[in-house]
C-alpha cells in the first residue's frame, strides 16, 4: 500500500492528508473485488478529479490504471499479492469527525485545518462515490450468492420427564390410564410452536383440541403418536391421518384385520383345524390348544365382530354392497372413511382423529357424533366443526401463545368461560393499573418531602412487591373480503330438464330444474357421490348435460372453489410468488393487498405454500380465486380446514358478497349462517326444501334411525 500512497501524493502534490487517507481505505477495501481499472475510476475517479483542476478525464482514468497495477500484481507479473484487509464499509470523515472531537489536537481534520476553498470535494460528489462502491459490494454479494431450493423444515420435540415415571416405565411396572406430558417444547424449523407446555388426558375423556390456524394442532398429534412426545408404553395409539392402501382386501376385511388379537387366534384355529382333519396328527395337545382357542374366541366375541365393523362402515356411508368392494376400488376419499373405520373398530387405548368430518357428508357426521359419544376410552379430536365439538368432546384443549389451556365442557361452555376469564383479566389488569397511577401520583408529590419520606419510600417498596400484571391479548379477527361486482339484469342462470350420465353408466342428475339469482345463498346438501360436484360442473359449464339447457348470463364471471384447487397449488414458491404465476404484470404490493384480504400477510405471504398449514393454504386459493373478480361464487366444500374464527370470518364474507353463491357444504353452522334456499341431492333428482337446514337434519335423522333399525 505503501506504493500506492507514494504515487497518489506524487500525482496530486496538493491532496489533503485526510482525502488521500479516504482514497487509500477505499483502495484497500475494494483491492480484491476490483476487476477492472473502470471500476477503480467509478470509485475514486470523481474525488480525483475535484481536487486537480488540470487533469483531463483521460488522465485520472490512466492514474486509475496504474492504481490497480499497483493494488493488484499478480495480473501483470504473476506474482503473490500482498495480504489486504478488507474494511466492512468506506471510512465517512464526518463520523470520524464527531467521534473523535475530543481528541482534536491528536488528529488533523478538514474542518479544523486552514485550507484552500478550490482543493474542497463537493460533499454530494464525495457521498456519491461512497454509494456506488457500497452498491457495487452489494451486487457482488449477491452474484455470489448460491441459491438453493427451499428446503421444508421438519418439526422436533423436547420434553422433561420424571424420575419417577422414567424409573416406572423402565421397570414395565407404569399401570396409570391417564396420560401426562409435562414441560414439552415443539418447534417447526425456527419457529416455536408449544413451549413449556402440559397436557393432561384422562382416561376415558374426550378432548377437542382448538386453535388458529398454523399454530400446531396437527403437528402436536403427529408428534404424540409418532413418539416424539413420550407417554406410557403400555397404551395403544392409533392417528388417523393416511388413507388406507389400495388392494384386494375387501373393505368389511380390512377393517376386521385390525382386531390383531381375533385374526391370530382364527389363524391358528384354522392350522389346527387343517393338521386334525388331514389326519396326520393326533396330537392331545392340539386339541387342548384349539379347546383353549375357542374359549378366548367366545371371551372377545369374535363371532359379533363382523356385525361391529358391519355397523361402522354403514354409519360411514358403506352399503352392504360397498363392503364387499376391494379397498383399491375406491377413492382416496373413501379410503380415508375405510382408515377411520377401522380406528373406531380397534378402539384403542388414545385415539387421535384431525378432522375427521372433512371427508364425511351430513349423514356421516350426525352417524359419528352420535357414536364418539359412548366412546370408551380417551379420544384427542383436532375439529374445526362447531357442531361438532358442541356434541362430542368433555373437554376442550385450547392451544395460543405457544401455550395449552384446558377447559371443561363443549366448545360452547369454553368459550363462555373463556370470555369471562379475559373479562376478568382485564378488569384486573385495569384496576391494578389505575392502583399504580394512584400511588405513582402520591410518591411523585411528596418526594422531596422530609416529613413524608418514610411514606414515600413504604410506596415505593409496594409497587415494586405487586405482581406484573400484563394486558389481555386479543386475537387478530379474521376478515375476508370478496371483490364488489356490478349487479346483472336477470335471468341470471336456470336449468330446464337437465339430465346427466358418463358415457353408459347411471344417471347422475335427470330432470333437475332450478335457477339463481345475483342474490341467492343456495347451498347443495346430499350424501357422497349423489351428484353434488357434478352439478357444479354443469352450473359452469365445465359438464354439458346429456340433455336438457343450462341458461348462463353472458356477462356471469364464476369464482370456483374446491379442495382440489388447494391441494394442486404449487407448494415450491411463496404465495406473492404464486400470484405473480397466475397474474402476471400486477405489482407486488398488489398480490400483498389480494392475499391481506384474506388473512396472508406480513411474513407469512413470504413462506413457501408447503410450509403453510391446510387453512393457511385454502386462504391462498381464495385470494387466487378473487384475483379475477368473479360476480358468481361456487364453493365445493370451502371450510376444510379452516379453523373457527376464519369460518366465522367466511360467513361474514359470504353474507356481505354483492354476487350470487351457491356452496357445497357440511359445516352446519356456516349453512345456517348463509343459506336462503337448500338443494337435496340424491336418487338422481335435485329438489329445493321449504324449512332449510332444520327439515334437512329431521330427514336424515329418521333415514339413519330406519338403517339401524334393520
Amino acid at each position: 500500500m505503501t506504493t500506492c500512497s507514494e504515487y497518489i501524493k506524487s500525482a496530486f502534490p496538493l491532496i489533503d492528508d485526510d482525502l488521500q487517507q479516504y482514497v487509500e481505505d477505499v483502495l484497500e477495501n475494494g483491492a480484491e473485488d476490483f476487476e477492472n481499472s473502470e471500476e477503480v475510476y467509478e470509485a475514486i475517479g470523481e474525488v480525483l478529479q475535484e481536487i486537480s483542476k488540470d487533469k483531463t478525464e483521460n488522465d485520472i482514468r490512466n492514474i486509475c490504471e496504474d492504481l490497480l497495477n499497483m493494488l493488484r500484481p499478480e495480473q501483470t507479473n504473476g506474482a503473490t499479492s500482498s495480504k489486504t484487509r478488507i474494511l466492512n464499509a468506506p471510512i465517512h470523515l464526518g463520523s470520524m469527525a464527531a467521534n473523535l472531537e475530543n481528541n482534536v489536537k491528536d488528529v488533523k481534520s478538514i474542518w479544523l485545518m486552514q485550507r484552500d476553498d478550490s482543493l474542497k470535494v463537493d460533499a454530494r460528489k464525495l457521498e456519491k462515490a461512497q454509494a456506488k462502491l457500497q452498491e457495487k459490494q452489494e451486487k457482488r454479494s449477491k452474484d455470489t450468492k448460491v441459491t438453493s431450493v427451499p428446503k421444508l423444515e421438519t418439526a422436533t420435540a423436547s420434553q422433561v420427564t420424571s424420575k419417577k415415571e422414567s424409573k416406572l416405565e423402565a421397570k414395565g411396572m407404569n399401570r396409570t390410564q391417564d396420560i401426562r406430558i409435562e414441560n414439552f417444547d415443539i418447534a417447526y424449523g425456527d419457529k416455536v410452536l408449544l413451549q413449556g407446555a402440559d397436557i393432561v388426558l384422562a382416561y376415558g375423556r374426550r378432548y377437542g383440541l382448538v386453535g388458529r390456524n398454523g399454530l400446531g394442532k396437527s403437528t402436536l398429534l403427529r408428534m404424540i403418536a409418532g413418539g416424539q412426545l413420550q407417554i406410557p408404553s403400555h397404551f395403544s395409539i392409533l392417528h388417523v391421518e393416511q388413507e388406507v392402501i389400495g388392494d384386494e382386501t375387501l373393505a368389511l376385511d380390512s377393517v376386521l384385520q385390525c382386531d390383531t388379537v381375533r385374526e391370530g387366534l382364527l389363524k391358528r384355529e384354522r392350522e389346527i383345524s387343517a393338521i386334525i382333519n388331514s389326519g396326520s396328527s393326533a396330537d392331545s395337545n392340539l386339541s387342548n390348544e384349539l379347546t383353549e382357542i375357542y374359549t378366548q374366541l367366545q371371551n372377545i366375541e369374535a363371532d359379533k365382530a363382523p356385525a361391529k365393523a358391519s355397523i361402522i362402515l354403514s354409519g360411514l356411508g358403506f352399503n352392504p354392497t360397498m363392503q364387499q368392494k376391494a379397498t383399491k376400488t375406491f377413492s382416496g376419499g373413501w379410503r380415508m372413511r375405510l382408515a377411520l373405520a377401522r380406528a373406531l373398530f380397534s378402539r384403542p387405548d388414545l385415539l387421535l382423529l384431525d378432522e375427521p368430518t372433512n371427508m364425511l357428508d351430513i349423514k356421516a357426521i350426525i352417524w359419528l357424533e352420535n357414536y364418539l359419544q359412548n366412546w370408551p376410552t380417551t379420544l384427542l379430536v383436532v375439529s374445526h366443526d362447531r357442531h361438532f365439538l358442541e356434541t362430542v368432546p368433555t373437554d376442550i384443549l385450547h392451544l395460543h401463545s405457544q401455550r395449552l389451556d384446558s377447559y371443561r365442557g363443549n366448545y360452547e361452555q369454553f368459550v363462555k368461560t373463556k370470555t369471562e376469564k379475559l373479562k376478568n383479566q382485564q378488569r384486573e389488569y385495569e384496576a391494578q393499573m389505575a392502583h399504580r397511577s394512584h400511588v405513582q401520583e402520591f410518591i411523585d408529590k411528596f418526594r422531596y418531602n422530609a416529613n413524608r419520606a418514610a411514606s414515600v419510600q413504604s410506596k415505593i417498596k409496594m409497587l415494586e412487591k405487586l405482581p406484573e400484571l400484563k394486558p389481555v391479548e386479543k386475537e387478530v379477527e379474521v376478515t375476508l373480503k370478496f371483490p364488489d361486482t356490478e349487479p346483472l339484469s336477470p335471468p341470471i342462470l336456470q336449468l330446464d330438464e337437465v339430465s346427466f350420465k358418463y358415457n353408459e353408466g347411471r344417471i347422475i342428475l335427470s330432470n333437475v330444474n332450478l335457477g339463481a339469482t345475483m342474490d341467492s345463498r343456495i347451498c347443495i346438501v346430499g350424501d357422497n357421490g349423489a351428484g353434488k360436484t357434478t352439478l357444479l360442473k354443469i352450473i359452469m359449464g365445465i359438464l354439458s348435460p346429456t340433455s336438457g339447457i343450462c341458461h348462463v348470463h353472458r356477462n356471469l364471471k364464476f369464482g370456483y372453489f374446491s379442495q382440489h384447487h388447494v391441494d394442486q397449488l404449487d407448494m415450491n414458491v411463496n404465495s406473492v410468488e404464486l400470484l405473480q404465476q397466475s397474474f402476471p404484470g400486477k405489482t407486488v404490493e398488489e398480490y400483498r393487498r389480494q392475499l391481506g384480504s384474506f388473512g396472508v400477510s406480513g411474513d407469512l405471504a413470504l413462506q413457501t405454500v408447503a410450509s403453510l398449514s391446510g387453512g393457511q393454504k385454502s386462504r391462498v386459493a381464495f385470494a387466487r380465486m378473487c384475483m379475477s373478480c368473479p360476480n358468481f361464487l361456487v364453493l365445493d366444500e370451502p371450510t376444510n380446514h379452516l379453523d373457527i374464527e376464519t369460518i366465522e370470518a367466511l360467513g361474514k364474507a359470504i353474507t356481505k358478497f354483492t354476487g350470487g353463491i351457491i356452496l357445497v357444504s357440511h359445516d352446519e353452522r356456516l349453512i345456517r349462517m348463509v343459506c336462503k334456499e337448500l338443494w337435496i341431492c340424491g336418487n338422481g333428482s335435485v329438489k329445493s326444501i321449504e324449512g332449510g337446514f332444520d327439515e334437512y337434519r329431521r330427514i336424515v335423522e329418521q333415514e339413519l334411525e330406519v338403517s339401524q333399525n334393520k
